[in-house]
Order: C-alpha cells, then structure tokens, then sequence
C-alpha cells in the first residue's frame, strides 16, 4: 500500500519530498488581510525558505528533524525575484 507522500508525489510530478531536514530557523508571522499565519523556515545546508500557512500557530520547530512535501516558487519582493519554496506537507521526523 502507498504512503500519503507517494501518493502526492505520483499526482504532481513538480513535487519535490525530504526527510530528515534539521530546522535552524522557524518564524510564525500574521497576515496582514487575512487571519492565516504564515510559517518560514530555514533548513541546515539551504539557503531557500520554506513557507507554509495555517489557521492556528505551530509550534516552534527550530532545532527539529521534519519530512517536508513542497514545490519551488519565485516571490516578487520590492523589485527583485527570489525563489522560495511553498510547504504543502510537513511532518515532525
């Protein structure tokens, strides 16, 4: 039987799945127009954040092992492009 992430990764092949990430930074911000809360993190060997939102805070991750499911995207941020990647699934290893 599949796990949930084979099953994910075989419907969009721009997918991309890592396990065993260390957390070195993980910062939770309110959206401004909405009442979602952004979550960014910074994995130990990248230099792209990771980016997901959700309705109620989570918890701090810094210093965690987590398995993340994601796709890479470009941000327009005050003129310049910078690629980012967006969570769909994360998961404490």
């Amino acid at each position: 039987m599949k796990s949930p992430v084979d099953k994910l990764l075989e419907k969009n092949r721009e997918l991309s799945h890592s396990e065993m990430m260390k957390v070195s930074s993980h910062v939770q911000r309110n959206e401004r127009e909405s009442d979602w809360i952004i979550n960014t993190l910074t994995l130990e060997g990248h230099d792209v954040p990771f980016r997901f939102k959700r309705k109620k805070s989570y918890r701090n991750l810094k210093g965690a092992r987590i398995n993340l499911t994601y796709y890479a995207g470009v941000e327009n941020i005050a003129g310049f492009s910078i690629e980012v990647m967006n969570v769909v699934r994360i998961k404490v290893a």
